[in-house]
Formats: C-alpha cells, structure tokens, sequence
C-alpha cells in the first residue's frame, strides 16, 4: 500500500472526498443488493413474504452488528499504525484482524442458525410472516463467514487509505445477487430462501476478491500461514471495537424491540415499514460514508500527530454529510408513495411506509450529525463515549418512550417519532462533547 492512500499528508477536503465517494458508492450497491431481496420477494412473492423478509432485517442486524463493532475497532487501530507508519504493527493487526473475523465468523453461524425461530417469536413475529421469516434467517446466516470476513477485509482495506478496491468488488457482488434473485425466485420458485441464498452466494464472491486482493499486497500482503492472534493486538482491537459492537447489538436489540410495536400493528404495517426501511438505508448512505471516513482520517492523523489537521478535518466532514443526508432525506420525503409502490402495490403497506417516511425524513440531519461525531471520537481512541450515549437515548430511552405512548394510544405515528427524539437527544449530548470536552488530551500532551 502506498503513501497515496495516507489521509495525513495533502488537501483535507481532497483526501476526505476521494476517499469518502467510493464508501458511499460502495454503501450504495450494498444496499441495492440488501433492498433487491426485499424488490423482488415483495413483488413476485406478496406482502406475506416482503413482511417475512423485512421482520428479519432488525434481527440480522442484531447478531451482525456486534461483529462489524469489532471490524471498526480494529480498523482503528491499524490505521493508526498506518499513519505512523508502524510496519511491524500494521502485519501484526491485519492478520490478528482475520484470525478474529474468522472465529466470529463461526460463532455468528451458530448463533443464528440455532435461536433464529425462538427470537423472532419473542419480537411477536406475526404467525401468518413467521414461517418465512425463520427460512430467510437460517438460510442468510449459513453465509456468516463469508460476510463477517468480507467486512474485516474491507475494515484492513479502509484502514489503509483503499476505499475503491472495496466498491468494485461491491459492484460485481451486486450484480451478481440481483440476477441469481431472480433466477432463484422467478425461475426455480425458491420463495424467500432463494433470495437468502442469492445474497450468500455474493457475499462469498465478494469475501474471495477481497482476499484475493489482500494477499497482493505490495507493503502489507496478508499471508495464510500467519493468520494467527497476536494477544496484544487483540487486546486493542477489543479495547476498540468491543464499545462499538456493543453499542451496534444494543441498538439493534432496542429496534427489534421496536420492530415488536410495529408488528402488534399487522402484516401491512409491517411490509409497509420493512420497505421503508430499505429506502431508508439509501438516505442513511452518506451518514454512514462520512462517518466511516471520519474515524480512518481521525486515526491516521492521530497516528502521525497532525491533531490541527484532525480538526479541521471533522469540521469539513461533518457539514458534507449534514448537508448530504438532508438533502437525500427531502427527496425521499417527496417520492415516498412511489418509492414504497416499487417494492408493493397494496394500498395499505404504501400508506404506513409513507407515514414513516413522511415522519423521520426531515430530520436525517440529526442522525448524520450523531453518526459524524460518534466516528470522530472512534478514530481518536475514545469509543466509549458514543456507546454510552447511544446506548442510552437510542436503547434506553426509545423504548421507555415507545412503550409509555403507546400506553396511552395505540397509534402507530408516536412509534415512527420515536426516532427524530432520540437522534435530536444524542445529538446535543454529542455536540457538546464536540465544542467543550477535550477529546484529544491525553494524545496532545504527548505530541509536546
């Protein structure tokens, strides 16, 4: 890898762009290929199916979640080496990086394949969706390996400044999932586990290219005999990824939760709200890319003691996807009653996925500011504060808040504002410790 992937050296809108288009481009055909099983079971399989599918998207990220945590924390940390330009620690982490992907890898597999139906019962799955939906889970859980080593691939990859080799093997993973979804459905009349088996299959393609690639390596070429831990690389992996994966498990522990409301409204809410939230993950793509590049641009800059850079950096990040996102989100805003047509015509699923979409939207702008500042202080070391604060507004005080008003009316609406309260929440929280705490103490001290 070399010194054109550095982030420390060069124009900071520059690095932050390039280096930012390709994630979103890459987010953007992942989320094609995510919202392509939803498309087509939705509009070759029925709203029955597409509820199947979307009441498993929460669960997934549950399980899923915690291991992309870990992914990002090791991340952290060999960019850091790699801004320091730590030869020796940047081989250590990448291979202790893989060796973990793969026993997490394994363990993912269990854990899905084994609880899926006795989980998806506690969320109050509907009995007319529950069928389908634990053929969907156990099929795309038999491809944890695949996609929990694809995203540590992608994590060492990103660390180290490549954020396009990533898109074009996303590029080809996309494809290559749209055509076997509709082979699979339409043609060998699969159901909802051919769409599950479409996207494994993918998932594999991509994991291999990016090994492939990795082992090609000119500077730090990952080498199969020496996948193995490093114990004290892997302390600080985990020192760095364990926060976040937390934080991803909970989050998605407290949407689960919610999607149980949800489910307590029918199978049209349910369909209706599942599509949204596949149109939802393209207006989440620029919050997601900026904050992805904030953490690497942080870490490597950290790692070459450029703190004035850091700053000036995340000032520029942070209104690029403020801006961004707020845009995406008036246009899904205006477009929501064809946009959630696309995936199902029942007059009743595009009426509740248009409330939602009509209810969050303008507000994604919190959403982006929160994300931005929690990958900001990933990069400089500090991932126990965006945990904490995410744990508690968007866990804790979503679902009291959730579970009180729908005491007191059973009303859908108060589910979906749920989510603009407790982004604007942690977003004051955030703000403050973006203007007022120092966040880099304890690393400026040692640059003296």
């Amino acid at each position: 890898m070399d010194d054109t992937n550095m982030m420390s050296e060069g124009s900071i809108a520059k690095k932050i762009i390039y280096f930012a288009i390709p994630l979103f481009l890459g987010n953007l055909f992942q989320q094609l290929y995510n919202t392509a099983d939803s498309l087509i079971v939705g509009n070759f399989l029925g709203s029955s199916a597409l509820a199947a599918v979307a009441s498993s998207g929460n669960l997934i990220f549950l399980l899923v979640g915690f291991f992309n945590g870990i992914s990002v924390g090791a991340g952290v940390v060999i960019a850091r080496f790699f801004g320091a330009h730590d030869h020796r620690r940047v081989h250590l982490s990448i291979h202790t990086t893989v060796a973990l992907g793969i026993v997490c890898g394994i363990v993912l597999t269990i854990l899905g394949v084994v609880f899926a139906p006795k989980i998806l019962i506690l969320m109050g799955t509907p009995q007319d969706v529950l069928p389908n939906s634990i053929i969907y889970f156990r099929v795309y859980f038999m491809g944890s390996l695949a996609f929990v080593l694809y995203n540590a691939f992608t994590g060492i990859l990103q660390a180290l400044g490549d954020s396009k080799h990533p898109l074009y093997y996303l590029i080809i993973s996309s494809v290559i999932n749209v055509v076997l979804d509709i082979a699979f459905i339409t043609v060998f009349d699969m159901g909802v586990g051919g769409a599950a088996l479409a996207t494994i299959i993918s998932q594999i393609v991509s994991a291999v290219l990016c090994f492939v690639h990795l082992i090609k390596l000119p500077a730090y070429p990952l080498k199969v005999q020496q996948i193995r831990f490093d114990l004290p690389m892997l302390k600080l992996v985990i020192q760095n990824g364990l926060p976040a994966g937390i934080q991803n498990s909970i989050i998605a522990l407290a949407n689960v939760v919610v999607q149980s409301y949800i489910n307590s409204f029918g199978q049209m809410a349910v369909a209706g709200c599942g599509a949204y939230s596949k149109i939802e993950g393209f207006g989440f793509l620029p919050i997601t890319c900026f904050a992805l590049a904030m953490t690497t641009f942080v870490s490597q800059n950290i790692g070459a003691k450029k703190y004035d850079r850091v700053k000036k950096g995340t000032r520029f990040g942070i209104i690029c996807s403020l801006v961004l996102a707020q845009i995406i989100g008036m246009i899904i805003f205006i477009g929501a009653p064809f946009l959630i047509g696309l995936f199902d015509s029942t007059q009743d699923v595009i009426s509740y996925g248009t409330m939602q979409a009509r209810t969050v939207t303008l507000f994604y702008f919190l959403l982006a500011f929160s994300h931005c500042i929690a990958g900001i202080l990933r990069g400089a070391g500090k991932s126990m504060i965006p945990m904490i604060v995410m744990m508690i507004f968007w866990c804790v005080v979503r679902v009291l808040y959730i579970s009180i008003a729908l005491h007191l009316a059973h009303d859908i609406h108060l589910v979906f504002w749920a989510y603009p309260i407790t982004w604007a929440c942690s977003s004051i929280v955030f703000l403050w410790f973006y203007l007022f705490s120092s966040w880099l103490p304890r690393l400026e001290k040692d640059s003296l």
